[in-house]
């Protein structure tokens, strides 16, 4: 296995002579119209975000900022369409022309999916806004899968969902079944933190790894070993704004 620096973003890892190169997606938070950061999921303690991409924590300024690093697509999570509170998605929409936007703003049926990707390149699909699995079949029925992200969220080692009882067994088998494209594993109490990955919670998703995209406070000593078991992007935010993890996307 390759051995590389931490600062190093885009490496190979040699598995079974398999190449395995990293892809760093950048994560901006929008509250507000702003930019916002903060720990573990506790939204109403968010503060405007600093970033050592832009003086300004305007959303935008941002995106364009991280495509001259040489950022290929960005994740955005709307907290206000998540928490039912209005929405930035006209925001979203212009992010979109700088970038490719993957974007989680609640949607959990088809037609609030479709409604997204009016503003966005791909949509998050989250178990924690997620009414019914029902409604997720229905999902994948009517939209194309490439543009479908089904995101795991998790809260101290559990499936979160507000509207469901979700457990593990249940789960690997839709996704099996349902064959999705790209699968967030994203541990809302890890975000902001810098703790690093929950590696027992990626283990559930063996045979899965080509598909996943780890999120929830990754550093830079995380990333040997995400390569070494076969993950080929990861979200980060803290570490990259503040500068702790280099831009190499």
């Amino acid at each position: 296995m390759g051995i590389f620096p931490v600062k190093l973003l885009k490496t190979y890892s040699y598995i079974t002579f398999r190449v395995v190169a990293l892809m760093i997606i950048p994560v901006l938070d929008i509250k507000s119209s702003i930019a916002v950061s903060g720990k573990s999921g506790n939204r109403d303690e968010y503060q405007p975000l600093e970033t050592v991409f832009s003086p300004s924590s305007h959303p935008l300024e941002i995106a364009r900022a991280l495509k001259e690093r040489g950022a290929q697509e960005i994740y955005i999570a709307d907290l206000d369409a998540i928490e039912n509170k209005g929405s930035n998605r006209d925001l979203v929409g212009k992010i979109n022309q700088v970038l490719p936007v993957m974007l989680d703003c609640g949607a959990c049926d088809p037609e609030s999916v479709t409604e997204a990707l009016k503003f966005a390149d791909k949509v998050i699909v989250a178990t924690e806004t997620l009414k019914s699995m029902d409604d997720l079949q229905q999902i994948f029925s009517r939209v194309k899968r490439q543009q479908i992200i089904i995101s795991i969220d998790l809260v101290q080692d559990q499936i979160y969902s507000r509207n469901m009882d979700l457990d593990w067994e249940n789960l690997r088998e839709t996704l099996e079944r349902l064959k999705p494209s790209q699968i967030i594993i994203l541990d809302i109490s890890q975000v902001g933190t810098r703790k690093g990955v929950n590696w027992d919670v990626v283990d559930r998703f063996s045979g899965l790894e080509s598909t996943v995209i780890l999120g929830g406070g990754i550093t830079g000593s995380d990333l040997e070993e995400i390569t070494r078991k076969g993950v080929a992007k990861i979200l980060v935010g803290t570490a990259l704004h503040s500068g702790q993890m280099e831009p190499s996307f």
